[in-house]
């Protein structure tokens, strides 16, 4: 089977660009940019550019792009392509991602395997950070996710890219942003998994594969252990499936990392989600393999925060079940115990991700989180709410979410606070039980989360609602249709620290 993404050589070096050896050198222009600074690139290409942007052909707004060939002596490569940033004030991370998306994206389709960055316009960002975002922006572009196709498209990758830059420590920093890349790429391999292909055994042994890099210790718990240990709610969401349920436990505990704190990173594995008895319409339900997303990103982002070597203690909890409507599925009214002790009627048996996660959550706390955050698809009322651009954060205290808001920003992904409010737990109310799962749908998010939050027991608690930011329905070109690898830069620069106490 063809692979779906290869890891390139990321280089980074401070040379002349007319010496840096590369099959096309991509060089980043803002639309304010100073056209002294593009003499020596314009000669180049024989005043292609300079005639470029006086007939209007290029801009440069965000992600054009413009190549031409170089035509004077004394230059290794063979070709320049340059890649409008837009206005300099949007030049973060994200724009940088983006760019550089868009510039392997015309090198594959030109079969260009060498790809040099000319690190000649700086944005809004530090040179150091921007290296890092780059060399992890080259690494999750470099995928394809086509690999179950019996005559796959013709597939071509990058091998080598180089980041012409004087930044100081520029090669460390790229070497991260690889990590993270490859990180990124990999959970969206988990993610574009078809359900025939990954259920929860499988999940949890993919999973503790990407999660076996040195430091890392993993566990995976059956329905035996499961059973033992009170997962009423883990339990009762996978009676319906053949498959059972499975629990994967990752720890990162680094010599030197604070002894009193340990980040929790929980993670719904739904491997596919038909509702179960409640059911969902057929129409779109082919895409319910990507409920286990949250799983995916939680794992990938510890892997990373463990080869980075961030002094931090961590651990990811991964619930795991498929949720169908079998002979002994939950059915709409039934009551299940916790692993907490808490009971809870089940009024919809597609509201399942929040059941299995109220069992990960508690045990997570209970082998020593100190900080939790859990990753969900979890609701269609947070892509209501806030489309597929941005990810819901909810969470207690102020302080903890502040730290995840700043964390997504470093990272340059969108996430937007969403309200708590005590009375939207009355809305939890059971007759018979402690609560029920699903209030219904006005403010469906926020019910979810409060229904959360019952959970996560004393000390900081944060939930991100990916429902929306998981999956890409369009191909766009900077990503591709399918998995986007959502929220696993922001877990990772929340590993990075310090996190409140």
């Amino acid at each position: 089977m063809p692979v779906a993404y290869e890891v390139p050589r990321i280089d980074a070096l401070s040379a002349p660009p007319p010496s840096v050896q590369a099959d096309v050198l991509v060089v980043p222009i803002a639309e304010e940019h100073s056209p002294a600074i593009f003499v020596e690139f314009d000669a180049a290409v024989g005043g292609a550019l300079g005639a470029a942007l006086a007939r209007g052909e290029f801009t440069p707004k965000a992600l054009e792009t413009f190549g031409a060939a170089i035509v004077t002596g004394g230059w290794t490569a063979s070709r320049i392509l340059f890649v409008g940033g837009g206005p300099r004030e949007e030049m973060g991370p994200e724009r940088f991602r983006r760019m550089a998306a868009s510039a392997v994206s015309v090198a594959r389709q030109q079969r260009r395997a060498r790809v040099a960055w000319l690190d000649v316009e700086p944005g809004r960002m530090e040179d150091v950070d921007r290296i890092d975002v780059l060399g992890e922006a080259f690494t999750v572009a470099n995928f394809d996710g086509g690999i179950h196709k019996s005559r796959p498209d013709p597939r071509f990758f990058l091998t080598d890219v180089t980041l012409v830059s004087a930044a100081a420590g520029a090669a460390d920093r790229a070497a991260a942003g690889r990590i993270v890349g490859d990180a990124v790429n990999s959970a969206r391999v988990l993610i574009n998994e078809p359900g025939n292909f990954l259920v929860p055994a499988t999940l949890a042994e993919k999973a503790a594969s990407l999660a076996s890099v040195e430091g890392v210790t993993v566990e995976i718990f059956d329905e035996r252990r499961l059973e033992a240990l009170g997962m009423g709610l883990l339990l009762g969401v996978g009676r319906g499936s053949a498959e059972p349920p499975r629990m994967l436990i990752a720890r990162y505990e680094p010599a030197g990392a604070p002894a009193d704190v340990m980040l929790g990173l929980v993670g719904k594995g739904i491997t596919f989600d038909t509702g179960g008895i409640s059911i969902k319409p057929a129409d779109g339900m082919e895409r319910m393999k990507d409920d286990m997303a949250g799983a995916a990103s939680v794992v990938a982002a510890l892997r990373a925060i463990a080869l980075l070597r961030l002094p931090v203690r961590a651990v990811a909890v991964v619930a795991s079940a498929e949720n169908m409507p079998g002979g002994r599925a939950l059915k709409p009214g039934d009551i299940l115990r916790s692993a907490s002790g808490l009971t809870v009627e089940v009024n919809n048996t597609d509201a399942e991700g929040r059941l299995i996660l109220g069992d990960a959550l508690w045990y997570a706390r209970q082998i020593g989180a100190t900080h939790l955050v859990d990753v969900a698809t979890l609701t269609g009322a947070c892509i209501v709410a806030l489309g597929k651009i941005t990810t819901g954060l909810f969470g207690t205290p102020q302080p903890w979410v502040d730290t995840i808001r700043a964390a997504a920003d470093r990272g340059g992904e969108k996430v937007w606070q969403m309200p708590l409010f005590d009375e939207y737990k009355e809305t939890l109310k059971s007759d018979i039980a402690d609560m029920i799962n699903s209030p219904g749908r006005p403010a469906g998010a926020v019910t979810a989360a409060m229904f959360l939050k019952e959970f996560a027991g004393p000390g900081p608690w944060a939930h991100l609602d990916i429902a929306g930011t998981a999956w890409a329905d369009e191909a766009k070109a900077w990503m591709p249709r399918g998995a986007t690898g959502a929220i696993i830069r922001t877990l990772v620069e929340l590993g990075r620290g310090p996190l409140p106490r």
